[in-house]
């Protein structure tokens, strides 16, 4: 049975992503500071911004091989914020939760990694377009997007490392008919967009340091002001 480990794996992507792979088949477990309401699923309790908790984390799973990790926890509260007016903790917060926490479970989970596995950093498209304030969440995802083409080449070929890059994603509450058809795929993305690019990029075995959008055509699509 292939293994995952799902980081940030009880929020709205990460959860989708476990049950997605735990139906495939796939023995998954989140790393999260919430639990996944999924049964199948085994929860670890986890800060991955914080070495010592990643540590404890994996200790306390107990597992001796891995197939997949996809990082995907990072803080979504308090992303836009005034230059002049953002706390030093409030930018460490979001940098460390996503990106420092990626590199963390990175490391903890390359001695695991079997030949052939792969690494997936859920990055987002505001590492290429920005709304005013994101400034601090769009240098994380950048600097994923950057470490994802690193690690690709530092792990290959025994290791594959990709990226998706996910643009407006939610759970279809109070939508409107603009917010959809803004998109040139005519809808809003669905958590389970993003979990079958996962499960894509786990079995593409000739795809290594690639980013995959996944945002309805949104980063191509020109925008005038009316």
């Amino acid at each position: 049975m292939k293994r995952a480990i799902i980081s940030g794996g009880a929020g709205l992507i990460g959860s989708d992503i476990c049950r997605s792979l735990s139906a495939d088949g796939w023995e998954v477990a989140s790393f999260d500071t919430a639990d996944q309401s999924e049964a199948r699923i085994t929860n670890i309790h986890c800060d991955v911004s914080n070495e010592e908790s990643v540590s404890n984390a994996f200790q306390q799973l107990g597992w001796d091989s891995l197939d997949l990790l996809v990082n995907n926890a990072g803080a979504t509260h308090g992303i836009f914020n005034k230059l002049s007016e953002i706390p030093l903790s409030s930018w460490n917060q979001i940098i460390d939760s996503h990106l420092t926490g990626a590199f963390l479970m990175s490391r903890a989970a390359l001695p695991l990694l079997r030949k052939g596995g792969s690494i997936i950093n859920i990055a987002s498209t505001r590492a290429f377009m920005s709304e005013s304030g994101d400034f601090a969440y769009a240098a994380a995802k950048g600097g994923l997007v950057s470490l994802t083409y690193s690690l690709a080449v530092h792990l290959g070929p025994a290791i594959r490392v990709n990226g998706i890059a996910p643009g407006w994603i939610a759970d279809g509450s109070g939508l409107r008919d603009i917010d959809h058809n803004q998109h040139p795929a005519g809808r809003v993305g669905r958590a389970e967009d993003i979990s079958h690019a996962v499960r894509y990029l786990a079995g593409a075995e000739f795809v290594t340091g690639q980013i995959l959008t996944v945002d309805g055509g949104m980063t191509r699509k020109m925008i005038y002001a009316e």
